[in-house]
């Protein structure tokens, strides 16, 4: 073979290499859209995310250390320990699926600032590194929560609980 067929051969091999990962790439997108509609959780940054499905059912224990999956990764501001953070919200106890608070609800936005202590634990530790304009699933278990005293009834002792976070603003 020519050194003409040779390099043209090369071509081709790269071009469908390039090819095969353009198609992984949309499968792994796709894949991650499927896991997402699943939950239960939209994509759509800014509207209150539906929460059916987010807490498995089948009786599934819950994580023993702190979880975050962005859903949205935000292309804003990066959040550190001393911004002022405004995030809208929704949160899920595990061991029913129940929702226990939104911000969503409240018409307006929680703000605190990170590293301050204003939040429990598992907030300080899951929101910082978000960027604004992201959404992320944060699942906290009960000792980065509230631990074995609960909170105000609606959040039992040893409680593992789960919140969808937008972030909206940094300052």
């Amino acid at each position: 073979m020519g050194s003409v067929g040779r390099k043209g051969s090369l071509v081709g091999v790269v071009a469908g290499l390039l090819l095969l990962a353009g198609c992984a790439d949309e499968r792994a997108d796709e894949a991650l859209d499927d896991v997402q509609e699943e939950a239960g959780v939209s994509q759509d940054v800014g509207e209150r995310p539906v929460t059916d499905g987010l807490v498995p059912a089948d009786g599934t224990e819950p994580p023993s250390e702190l979880q975050v999956e962005d859903l949205v990764v935000g292309d804003g501001e990066l959040a550190s320990p001393g911004d002022l953070l405004s995030v809208q919200y929704v949160g899920v106890r595990w061991s029913d699926g129940g929702e226990f608070d939104a911000s969503w609800e409240r018409g307006q936005p929680l703000e605190f600032q990170l590293g301050a202590g204003q939040v429990i634990s598992g907030w300080e530790q899951g929101v910082e590194g978000m960027r604004v304009g992201g959404r992320r699933v944060i699942t906290i278990p009960p000792e980065l929560a509230y631990g074995d005293r609960g909170a105000g009834g609606v959040i039992g002792p040893g409680e593992t609980l789960v919140f969808v976070v937008d972030l909206q603003e940094v300052s």
